[in-house]
């Protein structure tokens, strides 16, 4: 049966940007004969998906130190706005670290860093995120740039999710006993005097959690899901734990699920958070469906690995849901490669792979890709903030995230479209395709060729009634098919000008061949 559209609202981005967005008119339905020469899509409502919950990215202290620190208040409370208000880009959902992390303006610190003499910690004195008032010149870590950025965003929409994800364990819970650098959890062992359960490590640290979730509840900011580590496979100079998979499950089914059950049952723990070359094997080989219950799902980032490998995690356990937890936005990359990360891997690609759920890296970097604690360079921030003016840049990520922020309603359904690429970058035209509780009907074409690619939709129950587009090169389409009066369609202003210095960024190493 033919669904009746009261409105229909379709832009057109490109791959270098020259449109951005941009109405076109709602396309005409017409017969076979008029769609012939074009590439035919299908949308099929009848096969539902997994739930789309939101679109967003990371609010690193280097983001929120641009907030607070390079913008005005006025600057500041109008990109938020137009990222997160559901009348705008309606952006949904966040990430951030627990500690510190490589994208920082501060020097590196935990929650529970210890004075000279002190050696432990088992009950968590000395845990902090930070003194002084939020946003106030005098206060310290978190409560510096982190808090104050949440909390406003939060007043713009209530309903963001933020997840958290640790960098590295306090230096004390650590085999090298530094937080940078990759040492690993002191499993095990004992920091109290005698045996008790309640002196390992293991339970401590899961009681770090505990405690870092109270704080932020106690300035109105509620977390959604943790990970347990931020890409634990990854032996770098800045804060970092290293964990086997092996390690994680057991850890996280018997210490940290069973202490948020007793304080947060409803913060949800997202397993991975890694690059897909953390899920060479199938999660069943390691963890059994018991233990699986104590996580959401599971959690991926882009930068290496075989495409098919995010079936390691998506599809080992029925209950388990997909997020795409991190991706350093693009930069020096072709406008195709650019591309096809953001609006073809992702963008697309997991999307129609069972992720519900997209978080960027950072949210807001400044013109020379900084500031970061590491220093490291050859990054952008999902906009460009000019450090000295507060002025803005909307970089391409930005509209991928706004694709979904403004046309598709957290709550919606992926349903069944037809699909020409097999990963997202190579091959002919992809399409993603949502189902929202109101019966709206809204969707993207991803054109992953350097040519303009004519499509034809159709949804099924409306027969060989034709509605043809023109998809840009290495661009979208994007629609939405409302059975309201009207949609969103704001427009994200002009850029302003200023300049850019970023330093380049070497090649992201995607040779998995060893692996195969």
């Amino acid at each position: 049966m033919m669904t009746s559209y009261r409105t229909e609202y379709w832009t057109r981005t490109s791959g270098d940007l020259a449109d951005r967005r941009a109405p076109i008119p709602t396309p005409e339905a017409t017969g076979n004969d008029a769609a012939a020469n074009a590439v035919k899509i299908v949308i099929d409502p009848t096969r539902q998906y997994q739930l789309w919950e939101g679109a967003g990215a990371a609010i690193t202290d280097s983001s929120a130190s641009l907030f607070m620190q390079s913008m005005s208040p006025e600057q500041r409370h109008a990109i938020l706005t137009e990222m997160f208000d559901p009348e705008q880009g309606g952006f949904s959902s966040v990430r951030i670290s627990i500690g510190a992390c490589d994208f920082s303006s501060q020097a590196y610190y935990s929650y529970d860093d210890l004075p000279e003499g002190v050696v432990a910690d088992a009950a968590l004195d000395y845990f902090s995120i930070g003194e002084g008032e939020p946003g106030a010149p005098d206060a310290t870590k978190d409560l510096k740039n982190v808090v104050p950025v949440l909390q406003e965003i939060l007043s713009i929409n209530p309903a963001v999710k933020v997840m958290a994800s640790p960098w590295s364990a306090p230096a004390w819970m650590k085999t090298s006993g530094r937080l940078d650098g990759a040492g690993r959890l002191r499993l095990g062992e004992y920091v109290g005097n005698g045996y008790r359960y309640q002196d390992t490590i293991d339970y401590v640290y899961a009681q770090y959690f505990v405690k870092f979730i109270a704080a932020y509840e106690s300035y109105g900011i509620p977390i959604t899901s943790v990970t347990m580590q931020n890409e634990p496979s990854n032996g770098c100079p800045w804060p970092i734990t290293i964990w086997t998979p092996e390690e994680l499950t057991a850890w996280g089914a018997n210490y940290l699920r069973p202490a948020l059950d007793k304080t947060y049952p409803d913060v949800e723990i997202y397993f991975g958070d890694d690059s897909l070359r953390f899920w060479q094997r199938p999660a069943s080989e390691y963890m059994t469906p018991a233990q699986a219950q104590a996580f959401a799902g599971a959690a991926f980032h882009t930068y290496s690995g075989l495409p098919h490998w995010v079936h390691n995690g998506t599809r080992q356990f029925p209950q388990w849901k997909a997020a795409m937890t991190e991706r350093r936005c693009m930069l020096d990359e072709t406008v195709a490669e650019a591309s096809h990360v953001m609006f073809g891997e992702i963008g697309t690609w997991l999307v129609r792979n069972g992720v519900g759920l997209i978080n960027l890296w950072n949210m807001a970097l400044d013109e020379q890709g900084f500031p970061s604690w590491a220093g490291t360079s050859g990054r952008r921030g999902v906009i460009t903030i000019d450090s000295g003016t507060g002025k803005v840049k909307r970089n391409l990520e930005y509209f991928m995230l706004r694709n979904y922020g403004q046309n598709v309603a957290v709550g919606s359904r992926r349903v069944a479209s037809t699909n020409h690429t097999p990963d997202g970058r190579h091959g002919g035209l992809g399409s993603v395709a949502f189902l929202a509780p109101n019966g709206d009907l809204a969707g993207f074409l991803y054109n992953p060729t350097g040519e303009p690619i004519e499509a034809a939709v159709t949804v099924n129950g409306d027969g060989a009634r034709w509605q043809t587009v023109t998809v840009p090169a290495y661009g979208t389409v994007s629609f939405h098919k409302s059975v309201e009066e009207s949609v969103n369609t704001t427009q994200a202003p002009a850029d302003d000008e200023f300049e850019i210095t970023y330093t380049p960024h070497p090649a992201d190493d995607h040779d998995e061949t060893i692996f195969e």
